[in-house]
């Protein structure tokens, strides 16, 4: 009797300890929860937090991105506007030159007489003789050839090739030219063409192989400068 007494109350303090356990076990359990949970909602707010400022991030880049490729477009566009813009002011004031010249030239010119005279008279009874580099008449020429057999027919000696022919006489500037002045084309001391005005700003002259002696326009062919040797 005596030890199912002892048994009931072991069984009594065992009973009493597992309960005083179990609460302790629970609010511990639930306290490691409701910390999960927390951790948890923490982390998707930092997630979601870094994904609006990597949204916010791309936002700007492309818009950087389009603002950059505009300014671009635009720049290119005002350096072709730009350089249409210098293309068509150097291609009006050529044809201004070109128009002065030939008007300039035009007025300066004077009936042939004397000595001129009779240079165009013998420049022009061999229009239509041929080109031939080096030959020097009396029906083949070459554009220096023509020029020194034109003025030797007055008692003018000039020099044998074009280089030459440009340093000879005066200098005289293409708006003041006149008939019998000898034009030339290229540098002065480095011509690779002459050939001599006879007014109405027209030039004759031994051209080249396919043309032969021709009469030609100034306006199609503007010289680089002239010199007077009459």
């Amino acid at each position: 009797m005596a030890a199912a007494g002892a048994s009931a109350t072991a069984f009594a303090a065992e009973s009493t300890t597992q309960t005083l356990e179990l609460p302790t076990l629970t609010a511990d359990l639930a306290a490691q929860v409701a910390q999960s949970a927390d951790a948890t909602q923490q982390a998707a707010a930092n997630y979601e937090l870094q994904a609006e400022r990597d949204a916010a991030a791309a936002a700007a880049a492309a818009e950087a991105k389009k603002d950059l490729a505009e300014a671009k477009k635009k720049a290119e566009a005002k350096k072709k506007a730009e350089e249409a813009r210098k293309a068509a002011a150097e291609a009006a004031a050529s044809r201004s030159s070109e128009r002065t010249t030939l008007t300039a030239t035009t007025t300066a010119s004077a009936p042939a007489s004397g000595s001129v005279a009779t240079v165009i008279a013998f420049l022009k009874a061999q229009v239509g003789d041929a080109y031939v580099l080096g030959a020097t008449g009396p029906n083949a020429w070459d554009c220096s050839s023509l020029v020194q057999a034109a003025f030797k027919q007055v008692g003018v000696e000039l020099p044998r090739v074009s280089q030459d022919q440009s340093m000879a006489g005066t200098d005289i500037p293409l708006s003041q030219i006149q008939v019998g002045d000898v034009l030339y084309w290229g540098g002065k001391g480095s011509a690779y063409h002459v050939g001599v005005y006879i007014g109405g700003g027209q030039y004759l002259d031994a051209a080249n192989p396919s043309k032969g002696v021709v009469i030609q326009d100034l306006s199609g062919y503007p010289a680089s400068g002239a010199v007077r040797v009459l």
